[in-house]
């Protein structure tokens, strides 16, 4: 039994970790037997072309994706032609968008044979022996299908209780090296579940109220593992790490007792932290903690059943200060009954907090309360293109505000910011910058070529050189720059980066050198710390072997040295 699983598209924009529910559903599917492959389209360019090749290398019985309401469409449209390409191979989907969507996706979307609703791996693993008998379905619950054109659902899958039964993601099934090369941090869960109310989440629908904890011992082995892949920043993408005081004690205790080193960051209340919370994660290497705030105003807090309050906001942000931890919160613009007032308290509370923070503009996705019950509400939802639904810009209304006001309040607010950031990288460009904002500017214009790179499978593209080329790194560097419009030079550093950590390595045959992605990202084709290539197989001649990066100078202005 063969399964693919594909990772759609995803912005590179949004800071996409490496795809965590899609490494525990490959996990899943292997622990039930299955030969797993994930084709990754977040960080590779997908085409229908280049679906079909990898189904037709691999063969898959099954073909599978996951999607957040931002991507659904993109999934649906590969499984689409997975199963135009494949009639005979079984399409899947699970993800809270169909979760909460299921008989309307089914029904407009007859490519997807089986929806997984909630919670997927235990019943992908009561599901998968009997995949290919669409007549004993119905004997798996937390699967909907279509059948004769009527629709079945057997309910949403259970909550798993012992959560450590769960096998570890199976992230050796993702291009590792790739997501080394964009250089976000990688995402893991301590625990599932959200006892709380907000009418705007779907965090307590999705994997239930209670929340349910994994052993600290089974997170640190998660941990350990993620160290070992080359990673060193970690983000915990619990819907509450700080729960329980316990718990985050014990899970710190872990860490610090078995040396591991690592910085992360973690979600949290601000009616769910204190000082000794606060200090026990920074002592085990947490640097920032991010709060959703959400709103300024009192009213609407009690409105969205936050459940917080204005002070408990304060104190939690001054004890992050005393400890020396960064804050950060998230701000959303277009809650009910939000007017030009509510937006100018919460304007005011985000500069009174003067901590770093963002605004967000509300999504009401399929599965919150705010939509399933929209007429309680002051809120007009203006659009079901789901492709909208990325926070970015309004697509609400509320009696008090348009979304063109809406809009205009978030652009005014970070007016001055992207003002003083285009001095910035004018600066940059004309070489008169100081040493801090050429770090910035080149922060961005690094993630920039990555993007592109990733984007367009530019090393795929243009990787395969002449054997004889001089230097391999600069000839790739001066077809990637030709592509992107960058410098030569500053392609040149970053090529030479990725190829010295063993992310690009190459292997030369008939003449010619392959650059390539490492599978794992710590390919030992490479010397660390030596700027050499070493062939990556046994397939280079020794001229081809002893290619030399060279060292191709630095861009930088005079200031920062």
């Amino acid at each position: 039994m063969k399964v693919a699983l594909v990772a759609p598209p995803y912005p590179l924009e949004e800071i996409p970790s490496p795809p965590l529910g899609i490494s525990y559903v490959a996990a899943a599917c292997e622990a039930a037997g299955a030969e797993v492959k994930i084709f990754d389209y977040i960080v590779g360019c997908y085409t229908p072309e280049n679906l079909k090749a990898a189904m037709d290398a691999f063969q898959p019985d099954i073909i599978g994706a996951t999607a957040v309401t931002l991507n659904f469409p993109a999934a649906a449209q590969i499984l689409k032609t997975a199963k135009q390409h494949q009639p005979a191979v079984i399409t899947m989907m699970g993800g809270p968008h169909v979760s909460f969507d299921a008989e309307a996706t089914l029904r407009r979307h007859p490519e997807i044979d089986i929806i997984f609703t909630g919670e997927a791996e235990r019943s992908l693993g009561q599901w998968l022996p009997i995949y290919a008998d669409p007549s004993a379905w119905l004997s798996v619950k937390g699967v909907s299908f279509m059948s004769g054109g009527d629709f079945f659902s057997t309910g949403p899958g259970e909550c798993i209780e012992d959560l450590d039964t769960l096998p570890l993601p199976a992230r050796h099934l993702l291009p590792i090296s790739k997501y080394h090369a964009l250089g976000f941090p990688v995402s893991i869960i301590t625990s599932r579940g959200c006892p709380n109310q907000c009418i705007f989440c779907l965090g307590r629908r999705m994997v239930g109220s209670r929340v349910r904890f994994r052993s600290p011992g089974r997170v640190a082995d998660e941990i350990a593992a993620v160290l070992a892949l080359g990673f060193t920043r970690i983000n915990i993408a619990d819907d509450l790490f700080t729960a329980s005081k316990k718990r985050v004690k014990a899970f710190c205790d872990e860490i610090v007792r078995r040396g591991l080193s690592f910085a992360w960051s973690a979600f949290a209340r601000v009616d769910t932290v204190s000082e000794e919370v606060l200090r026990l994660m920074r002592e085990a290497g947490c640097d920032s903690v991010s709060f959703g705030i959400e709103s300024g105003n009192p009213d609407m807090l009690k409105r969205i059943k936050k459940g917080i309050t204005l002070d408990q906001a304060r104190h939690a942000v001054s004890l992050c200060k005393k400890v020396g931890m960064l804050a950060h919160a998230s701000f959303m613009v277009g809650l009910p009954g939000e007017s030009a007032e509510t937006l100018q308290d919460t304007f005011a509370f985000a500069a009174e907090l003067d901590i770093a923070h963002g605004y967000h503009f509300l999504a009401p996705f399929p599965g919150t309360t705010i939509r399933e019950h929209i007429d309680d509400y002051d809120l007009e939802i203006l659009t079901d293109d789901w492709t909208r639904y990325d926070a970015n810009r309004a697509i609400v209304r509320t009696s008090g505000l348009a979304p063109e006001q809406m809009n205009a309040f978030v652009d005014e607010v970070y007016r001055p910011i992207q003002d003083a950031w285009e001095a910035v990288k004018v600066r940059y460009k004309n070489g008169d910058c100081t040493g801090d904002e050429w770090l910035r500017a080149a922060s961005e214009e690094r993630l920039n070529l990555i993007f592109d790179v990733l984007s367009k499978d530019l090393i795929e593209m243009v990787g395969s050189i002449p054997s004889d080329t001089d230097n391999p790194v600069l000839e790739l560097s001066r077809r990637i720059a030709a592509i992107t419009n960058h410098e030569e030079t500053f392609v040149a550093r970053y090529i030479q980066d990725w190829a010295a950590r063993k992310y690009l390595v190459f292997s030369g045959d008939n003449g010619v050198i392959r650059w390539f992605w490492a599978q794992n990202g710590v390919d030992d084709a490479s010397l660390p710390g030596h700027p050499e290539l070493v062939r990556a197989d046994q397939g280079c001649t020794a001229q081809e072997g002893d290619c030399v990066i060279e060292d191709i100078g630095s861009a930088r202005p005079a200031q920062e040295a």
